[in-house]
């Protein structure tokens, strides 16, 4: 399938890694749509990727909620859109707090974002998948979802939840013609690491850039990665606790 003949469908895309694939899609043909709870951001992105020879939608949704998925189904009909390729990357990073002392409805809440969410829009995808005999699907995990973490619980809980559901979704569509992966970023210079982790976090020789990201989630949409599917690839970059 040509680029042109794909349509993206990016959660969290306004800001941080999300933005940074919607972008490298659109400058390789790919139709993008960018979700996310931020409108003026949404309509930044998208502007900026039209304003580039792209071609980009919004939909204002939070994914951790039923109302949240229902208005990207009606967008999605209303507009003609078939969605054939899926990047689940909607995430809540929390501060760092010890179960003792969470808040149960906000771990609840990252879990509804980070996991449930993506499940049920992966739910919602699958049908014209299937139809299309076609779908790329990535779910943006994280260098946490290999190992917990003290303060951590409910963050790395759901990246690790993605990395399963990676490999069980995988055995059941390939023969629908539909390829699902994993990406385990390492730490990379975002808006939402720097308000979970301070300013300061970011100071360092071991973190990277969302485009480094965004590169690799091209190459995981292209035809050329038809061999590639149930993996979880882990893109620690210079944080790779081996060359720590």
């Amino acid at each position: 399938m040509t680029s042109k003949d794909k349509i993206a469908l990016i959660t969290g895309g306004s800001r941080g890694i999300g933005k940074a694939i919607a972008n490298d899609f659109a400058k390789n043909g790919i139709q993008v749509i960018v979700t996310g709870r931020d409108q003026k951001r949404l309509k930044t992105t998208a502007r900026d990727i039209d304003a580039n020879g792209g071609q980009a939608h919004w939909i204002d949704a939070d994914i951790g909620t039923d109302t949240g998925i229902n208005r990207i189904e009606d967008f999605l009909f209303e507009n003609e859109l078939n969605v054939n390729v899926l990047v689940n990357n909607a995430a809540i990073i929390h501060l760092s707090t010890d179960l003792i002392d969470f808040d149960m409805e906000h771990w609840q809440e990252v879990i509804n974002v980070n996991l449930i969410g993506a499940v049920k829009i992966t739910k919602l995808m699958l049908p014209g998948m299937v139809s299309q005999n076609y779908g790329k699907i990535i779910n943006i995990s994280s260098i946490g979802g290999r190992k917990g973490a003290a303060g951590r619980s409910a963050y790395r809980v759901t990246k690790a939840g993605l990395i399963s559901f990676t490999e069980s979704l995988a055995a059941e569509v390939k023969s629908s013609g539909i390829d699902v992966n994993c990406v385990c970023p390492g730490s990379v210079v975002t808006e939402g690491y720097v308000e979970a982790f301070g300013p300061e976090s970011i100071q360092n020789d071991h973190m990277m850039d969302p485009s480094e990201i965004a590169a690799l989630c091209s190459f995981l949409v292209d035809d050329s990665s038809s061999a590639v599917t149930g993996a979880t690839i882990d893109a620690y970059g210079p944080s790779n606790p081996l060359f720590r």
